[in-house]
């Protein structure tokens, strides 16, 4: 399988191994080691990262903090001016951002270019307009003697180490990073060892945008060295973590010693639920986004679609079908609209899960092989959808991040909302239905972070993004996100 690689992403990919970015410097890793990074549609090489470790993030942290007295003096509206500049910014290399996430993640080139570059410069963008919009408040008071005035200041808390996943690599990154940023604090970014191609890019850009030296620093590394170092760090004031519920545990407990602030957005096992009265074409296609979107390596995945089962057969017949048709192939090719998953490690323990349902009952409606001929050497599954799936089964219960859907049928509202809320997640759920009144009802009793009534899968800048319950706590997006980057600091006036 060969596919065209611009001239422009194939010399960054030659200087690759220079990762490590401290102030405006990039280089090596202090022990000189390296990571290989791997194109998952293929399994050949495609350069090399270095593998950073805790002196490399001593020196990060140390350029952060001597950074942030200098980002946080600036006016709001230069700090905004900033990063409205590295929003242009990506928004002018969104081709070869898109092409460098591709090849790093496997997912379909225009879902790169049109869903993640598109809105990580929306991201910037919206929060670029947030600087001069973060406020105080004058609090009426009433003291004891005298009169005071009282108002409080939002005040950033230091440097921010954020820890970003594979799945998502530039687009996370820009949810942690700009509103850091944007509250005046300055950043140590860790993206995965899987992807982390689009982050130094994106670091790269930034300064060139006129981002103040060592205000984003960038360490690239394995999780148990660089990112527990971040983690264990005493002058990191927070940390910002997307990734596995137990690996979000271990950040807690990791945390105590200092007191971090933390910000956790962990796993899902989100619940789609379609009624007999929705729009039963479009409640398909939502689901088929829902779960085959990024090869359903997706937290907020709709890996539970609930079917009234009065239209259960209807739509399965018509989902099947639908499945069978998508286009795999490398993210680069024209036709492709799903690609790999990660690595070779996730590919099996997908293929794990999908021999669990079988083992347990469920049937196999479509999917749970690989396909043949020059697919073969990626990591490549066919869509898999599962149905007389039951609450108790694995692939009901356990995030499997795949592209595997479990199909339940249920009998009435209550039913409904009782399962879904049954998971130990709850990071997101969908409602199909044309009852605006069931619609609003189930949308409040759903145990979620985010609802999507007849839609699956909308984000956008200003709506905060976050779980209930084993998905995390805090919240990326919106003004919440903004605001969990300060500190609120009370100033009193005596007025006698």
């Amino acid at each position: 399988m060969t596919v065209d690689v611009p001239e422009s992403v194939q010399r960054f990919l030659s200087s690759a191994s220079d990762s490590i970015v401290v102030g405006a410097e990039r280089r090596g890793a202090t022990g000189n080691g390296q990571i290989t990074t791997e194109d998952p549609a293929t399994g050949t090489t495609l350069t090399s990262i270095a593998a950073g470790g805790k002196l490399d993030v001593d020196e990060a942290v140390a350029s952060a903090q001597s950074t942030f007295g200098e980002w946080r003096a600036m006016s709001a509206a230069a700090r905004g001016h900033v990063l409205l500049d590295i929003a242009t910014m990506l928004d002018a290399h969104a081709e070869e951002l898109a092409t460098l996430e591709t090849l790093d993640n496997g997912k379909p080139f225009t879902e790169s270019l049109y869903v993640d570059v598109a809105l990580a410069a929306q991201v910037w963008r919206y929060y670029g307009g947030w600087t001069t919009k973060l406020t105080g408040q004058t609090v009426p008071v009433s003291p004891p003697v005298g009169e005071a005035l009282v108002y409080t200041r939002r005040e950033p808390l230091g440097v921010v180490g954020a820890i970003v996943p594979w799945n998502f690599p530039l687009l996370i990154a820009s949810w942690k990073v700009a509103p850091a940023l944007a509250a005046g604090n300055t950043v140590v970014l860790k993206p995965s060892e899987f992807t982390s191609l689009s982050a130094l890019r994106m670091v790269e850009l930034a300064l060139e945008a006129g981002l103040p030296p060592g205000a984003m620093n960038l360490v690239t590394g394995y999780g148990p060295e660089a990112g527990q170092a971040l983690i264990d760090h005493p002058s990191v004031a927070k940390i910002s973590f997307t990734g596995s519920t137990d690996t979000g545990r271990r950040i807690v407990t990791a945390s105590a010693p200092h007191l971090k602030k933390l910000t956790l957005e962990l796993g899902g096992k989100s619940a789609n639920i379609v009624f007999s009265d929705a729009d039963l074409a479009a409640a398909a296609q939502g689901a088929l986004t829902g779960i085959f979107m990024n090869q359903g390596q997706v937290c907020c995945a709709g890996s539970r679609l609930f079917v009234h089962r009065d239209v259960h057969d209807e739509l399965v017949e018509e989902l099947a079908a639908a499945a069978k048709t998508i286009q795999l192939g490398h993210g680069l090719a024209d036709d492709t609209e799903m690609g790999p998953l990660i690595s070779p490690k996730q590919l099996a323990c997908v293929e794990g899960y999908v021999e669990s349902g079988l083992r347990q009952g469920a049937t196999l409606v479509c999917g749970g092989d690989r396909p043949n001929g020059e697919l073969a050497d990626g990591n490549f599954l066919n869509p898999t959808v599962f149905t007389e799936v039951r609450d108790d089964m694995t692939i009901a219960a356990d995030e499997i991040f795949g592209p595997v859907l479990s199909v339940l049928s249920f009998d009435d509202e209550n039913e409904a909302v009782r399962r879904a809320n049954a998971s130990a997640y709850g990071l997101a759920a969908g409602v199909w239905t044309n009852d605006v009144k069931r619609a609003h009802r189930i949308a409040a009793r759903l145990d979620a972070g985010t609802v999507w009534i007849n839609m699956y899968n909308m984000i956008d800048p200003a709506a905060p993004f976050g779980g209930f319950k084993a998905s995390g706590y805090g919240r990326d997006l919106g003004e919440e996100a903004l605001l969990g980057y300060t500190q609120t600091k009370s100033v009193w006036v005596n007025l006698d």
